[in-house]
């Protein structure tokens, strides 16, 4: 039995969620946090995750991280490998995951999703308007953060590709929530664990320090609507269970999914 059956809860409307760490690079905390200070040269690590959604029956994907050929362009990036791969070290094959819910359509977020033969992906309406319509193509300075070819699968898939508008319960116990900020229709994943709500914020918060101290990061599409996420993911999670999209200290937070995973898996609920 795979470590993902063993980690199948039985409870109608439970889930058990994994974040699984692919890359890392260091950095500063100029480049992370905004507003300059007197510790802005100082080095500050970003990790790069997947998270793993399961309940008894279903395998949901949240992003689909940065495809191999994508992260060898990135200067300073240990890609410790293709996300959909170490996925099978906890027993999920390609052709195993139902869905994938895509919280922004940024590269380091959408890279795989070539490589999921059978699944479902769920999209904010506000976010695929953005990227597929003349502001996106007009702000020069952003066209680095999307993938065309991520975005023209995605496009291809037909009914594949679902577009939601804001709330959405995607099964008993999972449910997307627009929160906005980082990118135009940026969402974030609720899922109801045996551990309490556990809230994906992915890039609504990238790190603990953000949601924590009420301070943004430097790449966002509307202030307001940052200090909104902050909000939001608080008020969806339980007590502790808000996992910031790039902090590594997740991984210290969360014991591993399996002694042999140290470091690269943790178990969040």
């Amino acid at each position: 039995m795979s470590l993902v059956d063993e980690l199948r809860p039985d409870g109608a409307g439970l889930w058990r969620v994994l974040a699984v760490r692919y890359a890392t690079r260091q950095g500063t905390r100029g480049q992370h946090f905004l507003g300059h200070d007197e510790r802005s040269a100082e080095p500050h690590p970003t990790a790069y995750y997947v998270w793993l959604a399961v309940s008894g029956s279903s395998t949901v994907l949240v992003d689909a991280g940065i495809s191999a050929d994508h992260a060898a362009t990135v200067t300073g990036l240990d890609h410790r490998g293709s996300p959909v791969q170490l996925l099978g070290e906890v027993g999920v094959a390609p052709e195993d995951v139902d869905l994938v819910v895509l919280t922004h359509l940024h590269y380091d977020h959408t890279g795989t999703v070539a490589e999921l033969p059978r699944a479902r992906y769920v999209v904010q309406q506000e976010e695929w308007a953005y990227w597929t319509g003349p502001w996106a193509r007009r702000i020069t300075r952003e066209h680095w953060l999307n993938s065309a070819a991520d975005m023209a699968h995605l496009a291809a898939v037909g009914e594949r590709l679902e577009l939601v508008d804001g709330d959405r319960e995607l099964a008993p116990g999972l449910s997307v929530h627009r929160v906005g900020g980082h990118t135009a229709g940026m969402q974030v994943v609720r899922a109801v664990t045996p551990a309490g709500a556990v809230v994906l914020a992915s890039d609504s918060s990238h790190f603990y320090e953000n949601v924590e101290t009420d301070r943004p990061g430097t790449l966002l599409h509307s202030m307001p609507g940052v200090y909104g996420a902050f909000d939001r993911v608080q008020e969806l999670a339980d007590p502790g269970l808000v996992v910031p999209g790039h902090d590594p200290e997740v991984l210290q937070r969360h014991p591993a999914a399996a002694p042999s995973l140290a470091g690269r898996v943790a178990l969040i609920g």
